[in-house]
């Protein structure tokens, strides 16, 4: 593989297949020795959330994410990293977002994943709003004086 690797970025409604996306990174280089992958679910909150409404600013969402992966390529010397954001209606137990990053050693890779997680759960810009069991929909999600902790620390 030569040149700067692209990050792969997309903000979609569909749902995704986290094996499919493993393999199609893994396929691009065999300097690849360790993949790392983070998945985050819609949790059910104990029973009382049915779903989670994302919505996002188009565009700025992608370019955002772009550059916060684009500085963990070039921070951690990754091979590939994929970071993929549902958007819509999302039901309690679905795919909420995926990262893969893909590294000659498990640490950058670690690394990297967690890195992109971090500027993700603060810096992109999505809300999101809670459904519950119940029918009702709840406020917007405020976010988390943790969520800003762990941004923090890599600074």
């Amino acid at each position: 593989m030569s040149g700067k690797v692209e990050p792969d970025i997309r903000v979609q409604r569909e749902d995704f297949d986290l094996q499919a996306e493993v393999d199609r990174l893994s396929a691009r280089t065999s300097s690849i020795g360790a993949i790392v992958t983070f998945s985050g679910l819609c949790r059910d909150e104990g029973g009382t959330l049915a779903a989670l409404e994302l919505e996002h600013y188009p565009g700025m969402a992608e370019a955002e994410i772009a550059r916060i992966a684009s500085l963990a390529v070039d921070r951690f010397d990754l091979l590939g990293l994929t970071a993929i954001h549902r958007y819509g209606k999302i039901s309690a137990g679905g795919n909420i977002v995926l990262v893969v990053a893909a590294a000659s050693h498990r640490q950058a890779a670690f690394d990297g994943a967690n890195y992109l997680m971090d500027y993700l759960k603060t810096s992109a810009p999505f809300w999101k709003k809670e459904h519950g069991v119940d029918g009702k929909a709840g406020d917007w999600v405020a976010a988390k004086g943790s969520d800003d902790a762990a941004h923090d620390k890599w600074k």
